[in-house]
């Protein structure tokens, strides 16, 4: 039984188990790094358990989620609609015609997708939408522990604390979203050009090896 199940849930199992490792050694190495910081200050040292829940340790985590998701939406929303010849993320050149909205729906298929309607074209776009909802509630959660970060380090430095609206315009909150939004960009924009000339034998995100660069689709 235990084998089926990783031999079913393989990948998301591994995903998350590499999550949380990433996660714990962050918040260690992020808890070393802020009680310094403190020690710096003359401020005596933080419980671990009081650190995971410090803005320090949740501004370094959403900045990073708002980041990812948004990397996420912008490419699920653009590979629906945009096409790169040659690469093996973009859909086909030339596609069989939509089916039509009338068709009945096979059995098999979700109750959201048969139930049509409102319904169905939300679902039809939920995966999207997800990450949407998602990156707009880690954004929230960013600008609330970046705001309350700012607002401590002003205090150490003899300054006033300012009103999240206020901490919005600051450039320090605006550098921490595009050094990450810019390296999520980039970094799927060269998944998607890279995998118009290489393989990797075994994968769903390349093309078969022996397929021409041309190709386009991993199918």
């Amino acid at each position: 039984m235990n084998k089926r199940i990783f031999h079913e849930n393989g990948l998301s199992i591994a995903l998350f188990s590499l999550f949380f490792f990433s996660l714990i050694g962050q918040s260690a190495a992020g808890y070393f790094s802020s009680n310094e910081e403190r020690a710096q200050h003359g401020l005596p040292p933080q419980p671990y358990a009081e650190y995971l829940t410090s803005s320090h340790a949740l501004e370094a985590v959403t900045e990073n989620w708002e980041s990812e998701f948004l990397q996420l939406f912008a490419y699920i929303g653009l590979t629906a609609v945009l096409r790169q010849k040659g690469s093996a993320e973009s859909r086909p050149m030339e596609e069989n015609p939509a089916p039509s909205p009338t068709q009945k729906m096979p059995r098999s298929a979700p109750w959201p997708a048969r139930r049509g309607g409102w319904v169905g074209r939300l679902y039809a776009r939920s995966l999207s939408l997800a990450f949407l909802v998602l990156f707009l509630v880690s954004f929230g959660l960013h600008v609330l522990s970046g705001a309350a970060e700012y607002n401590e380090d002003l205090v150490h430095h003899g300054g006033q604390p300012i009103s999240t609206l206020t901490y919005l315009t600051k450039s320090r909150f605006w550098f921490e979203s595009f050094q990450n939004w810019q390296s999520e960009f980039f970094s799927i924009g060269m998944m998607v050009v890279l995998s118009i000339f290489l393989r990797q034998q075994g994968s769903p995100e390349s093309k078969p090896v022996e397929s021409p660069h041309h190709q386009t689709g991993s199918g």
